[in-house]
């Protein structure tokens, strides 16, 4: 009978040093992994020839495995992972800007990326206009499968290990319903002799559980807090995501006034524009009612249609009146450009067609 292998991305950097000795080996172990995207024991070749047999006797590095990607014309790139057991999850890279360059030709701005990462199979919220909720809620990602989603994108974008990049928990699943596995994850990205990406450049986006968004806090991450307000009264909201009967909005602005929050920061409310749905003035002056003495800042977003949703995606016009309003009132608010709308943008679709 074979030993099931632990996942060296599931273990912190101070995690391995008491685990392999000498404990030196550690770091060295990390940086192949980090810095160079090594995910095989046998090509660090700075290690023992009999430590190298013994780790891949012991360890597999990465778990999980491509199935598909799918790049826009946008340079978005969404990829569909397969796990062990056989499910499948998906990331997305984001081209925020692209590459600038001085006129003798020399590099005057890198490529700016941020990858939406998955925490779960499935999700347990079910907002009626997801398409992740229609599979149901499978299980929570390990560590290592939160971690191996940026370490394979990276790897397979050459993105260079001292180019950092940002991180939103926005992918697949509630990230606060996998909260110590999503903490340890970020804690690893953060670590300097690794990804290097400080918490204040990650972002855990979450549907509003109130009483985790204060344990979250309790944690003092330093990573940056999001929304998914969607709706301005519970009566809509609870429509939109059943979740809200057990976390009201009044719960969740009360725990987002207790959040930590950089001084330079402030606390996102993605606010998903649906047509006929959400998307008029009335809902705007009831927005700003409810951001009243929050430091805040809301996106707009665009709903991005798929088969079998009667939803429908706003007018642009619609779009800019309302964040006119807010602007004008004081809010800050900005219109999310929709990404890899020529590919499968909505999260889930990727894998909803691949099961």
């Amino acid at each position: 009978m074979s030993v099931k292998k632990e996942v060296l991305l599931d273990y912190t950097k101070e995690e391995l040093q008491s685990m392999i000795a000498p404990s030196f080996r550690a770091k060295q172990i990390w940086q192949w992994v980090y810095h160079k995207y090594v995910d095989n024991f046998k090509d660090m070749k700075n290690l023992p020839k009999e430590m190298q047999e013994s780790l891949s006797n012991r360890y597999i590095i990465n778990p999980l495995e491509i199935i598909l990607t799918q790049k826009s014309i946008d340079g978005s790139i969404k990829y569909l992972f397969r796990l062990h057991d056989g499910h499948s999850i998906e990331a997305v890279l984001l081209l925020m800007k692209e590459k600038e360059y001085h006129e003798d030709g020399s590099i005057k701005h890198h490529e700016r990326y941020t990858v939406c990462l998955s925490s779960q199979v499935g999700c347990k919220v079910g907002c009626a206009f997801c398409l992740t909720a229609k599979g149901g809620f499978v299980r929570d990602l390990s560590v290592a499968e939160i971690v191996a989603q940026l370490f394979m994108i990276k790897k397979e974008n050459n993105i260079d290990a001292n180019r950092r990049v940002n991180i939103v928990y926005m992918g697949m699943g509630e990230p606060l319903d996998n909260l110590q596995n999503v903490a340890k994850a970020i804690n690893i990205f953060s670590d300097p002799d690794g990804f290097a990406i400080s918490a204040n450049r990650q972002t855990i986006s979450t549907s509003g559980l109130s009483t985790k968004i204060e344990k979250l806090g309790k944690l003092d991450l330093g990573v940056n807090l999001a929304i998914s307000l969607h709706a301005v009264d519970d009566a809509l909201r609870e429509k939109l995501m059943p979740i809200n009967k057990a976390y009201n909005i009044n719960s969740i602005m009360e725990a987002v006034k207790k959040f930590p929050i950089n001084s330079r920061k402030r606390v996102m409310f993605e606010y998903l524009m649906i047509k006929d749905i959400n998307d008029d003035l009335g809902a705007a002056k009831k927005l700003v009612k409810l951001l009243s003495g929050i430091k805040s800042k809301v996106n707009l977003i665009y709903f991005n249609p798929y088969e079998e949703t009667d939803f429908q995606r706003p007018e642009p016009s619609s779009m800019i009146a309302f964040q006119e309003y807010l602007v004008a009132k004081g809010v800050l608010c900005t219109i999310r450009e929709s990404k890899g709308l020529d590919i499968s943008a909505a999260c889930g679709q990727l894998r909803e067609q691949n099961i």
